[in-house]
């Protein structure tokens, strides 16, 4: 089993916990409809480019809108659980694209309960996740108004971006690519000026 795929079957474990109306930490939306996009990214190549495109975004969300009424909890729960058909792009890159995706939803779905604490992680988890932060923290912190550095607790930098003050963001990867994400929820610790570190926060641009 790849990564990707124990951290798929670890979001589907917990959501088959969950009332399909739990919050998450993506804002506005239940369980049901953070399944209901996971399955729009990999089942509806019609309407999953609005995931990251703009000008597509509306046409993605009426879609996601739909498949989350129109879907049963269970029955939208197992699709999101069978993982990318054979038609769908994510088939092959399944193991490198959706590591990240299914942890971070997965955590979306854990911190939004109270009295979370971060899951332990293995080194070839750790270092799977450790990847993407940089181009997550590209995507999501190209505005920032400061440098911000992405380091582990041993001080090695993972990701650095934006310009002017420094602030340091230090915390194990899965943590770091969380903040870059856009989540509050997480175990970091944040270096650098009050004003510069709250002006930070609000720059992401949460995925």
């Amino acid at each position: 089993m790849t990564i990707a795929q124990r951290e798929r079957a670890a979001l589907v474990a917990t959501m088959r916990e969950l009332d399909p109306d739990a919050p998450t930490l993506c804002e506005g939306w239940t369980a049901r409809d953070l399944a209901a996009h996971l399955v729009v990214r990999e089942r509806r190549l019609d309407a999953a480019p609005g995931i990251l495109i703009p000008a597509l975004a509306d046409y993605t969300e009426r879609v996601q809108d739909s498949v989350a009424e129109s879907t049963d909890w269970n029955a939208l729960v197992d699709q999101v659980a069978s993982g990318p058909p054979l038609y769908s792009p994510f088939k092959l890159l399944d193991p490198i694209a959706n590591v990240a995706e299914m942890f971070i939803h997965h955590e979306d779905v854990r911190r939004a309960r109270p009295g979370w604490e971060p899951r332990p992680l293995d080194d070839r988890t750790a270092a799977a996740l450790r990847r993407p932060v940089g181009m997550m923290a590209k995507m999501t912190m190209r505005k920032a108004p400061a440098t911000v550095v992405l380091a582990t607790p041993d001080g090695k930098p993972v990701a650095t971006v934006g310009k002017g003050t420094q602030v340091r963001v230090i915390g194990d990867p899965g943590e770091l690519l969380l903040f870059a994400a856009g989540r509050d929820e997480t175990r970091v610790d944040i270096d650098g000026p009050t004003d510069t570190v709250a002006a930070v926060k609000k720059s992401r641009a949460g995925l």
